[in-house]
């Protein structure tokens, strides 16, 4: 049905794919033009919708910034937020307000980085007030590919290894018939290129896509997991301890395939599963859901993945009586002295 709908629409994708073209074409001839602002600019994004690991690879490198002396800062749009225009997140300290007024992974991002962060839907407007309030010297863009009104100093591009390799060919096309939110041509766009393999064993580039890197700085980057915390007093137990048991997995993400992944190889069982569409903002119904699905599976815990439990701290008193951990995973990035390397190239 998904695929008969999506061929149904197809004429809109080739609408959109114009649009973005002409677009593109307006910024590359000057026509529209990019502004700076008064600090280094560094943009993680991708061309697909979700599940390539921006918000990971966000944390990893504002973290490394960090460690470097750099006063950094992130910026992203908030998406799924119930606010608008521009709102300060956190001064440095951790998120200073609620996740559903910021969105869930930015609401992650400031909480696993504690650097000050802001959204806004406009960069330029949010990058100089963020600067003005902060002091920041770098900021960090979130899913800032496609936003060219502001000037970058570097373009990080992320894929998800598994969609080049995807065989189904209606992923591959323009929005919204597929999930590409630009062609693969764009990527001549990016400075450094990032192909996460997840928890996968890393695979040849595809030819089809080699042609688009010609002259790239192509890096590999894979998931590691640094255990499980409790998500209701933020304890930490090793993966170990859950091995063999049943638990019941809730997801709300974009491709959980790799979550689901993550845990099958660490002999956690899956077989009972709750998945939600991505950034799911969850309700006092669907934690109902869960508990009754606890106890109807008799499963030993929840889990779920660090994005959702942000949203489900938010029930503490109706879990109560549920032990319920999130699965923390940190981006690596493969021949890491050589992406700091071009990384640091713009303070040069």
């Amino acid at each position: 049905m998904l695929k008969l709908i999506r061929l149904i629409i197809s004429p809109s994708a080739l609408v959109y794919f114009f649009i973005i073209k002409i677009r593109n074409l307006f910024f590359d001839r000057g026509i529209f033009k990019s502004e700076s602002v008064n600090a280094k600019v560094i943009s993680i994004g991708n061309l697909t919708v979700g599940g390539s690991g921006k918000t990971p690879a966000v944390i990893a490198i504002s973290n490394k910034l960090k460690k470097n002396g750099k006063n950094v800062g992130i910026l992203s749009r908030g998406y799924r937020r119930n606010s608008k225009g521009y709102q300060l997140v956190s001064k440095g300290g951790g998120p200073e307000t609620s996740v559903e007024f910021v969105g869930d992974e930015m609401y992650l991002m400031a909480m696993e980085t504690q650097v000050p962060a802001a959204v806004s839907e406009n960069r330029v407007e949010g990058a100089k007030k963020l600067i003005s309030e902060t002091g920041v010297d770098t900021i960090v863009l979130d899913d800032a590919f496609q936003h060219r009104w502001i000037n970058r100093d570097i373009d990080i591009l992320m894929f998800d290894q598994r969609f080049l390799h995807e065989p189904a060919w209606l992923e591959k096309y323009m929005l919204p018939m597929g999930l590409m939110r630009e062609p693969y041509s764009s990527t001549r766009r990016s400075d450094i290129v990032i192909i996460n393999s997840k928890f996968s064993g890393k695979k040849e580039i595809p030819s089809n896509f080699k042609k688009y890197l010609s002259g790239k700085k192509v890096f590999y980057a894979r998931y590691e997991v640094a255990g499980f915390y409790d998500v209701k007093s933020q304890h930490y137990y090793s993966v170990e301890e859950f091995s063999g048991q049943d638990s019941l997995v809730v997801s709300g993400i974009a491709r959980p395939y790799s979550f689901l992944n993550a845990l099958k190889m660490n002999n956690i069982t899956t077989k009972n599963q709750m998945i939600f569409p991505d950034h799911k903002n969850y309700t006092v119904r669907e934690v109902e859901a869960i508990r009754k699905k606890f106890y109807d599976t008799n499963s030993f815990s929840v889990i779920t993945t660090e994005k959702d439990a942000v949203k489900l701290t938010n029930f503490r008193n109706e879990l109560d009586d549920i032990d319920i951990y999130y699965l923390k995973i940190e981006l690596k990035i493969e021949n890491e002295d050589q992406f700091d390397n071009e990384l640091f190239k713009i303070y040069n």
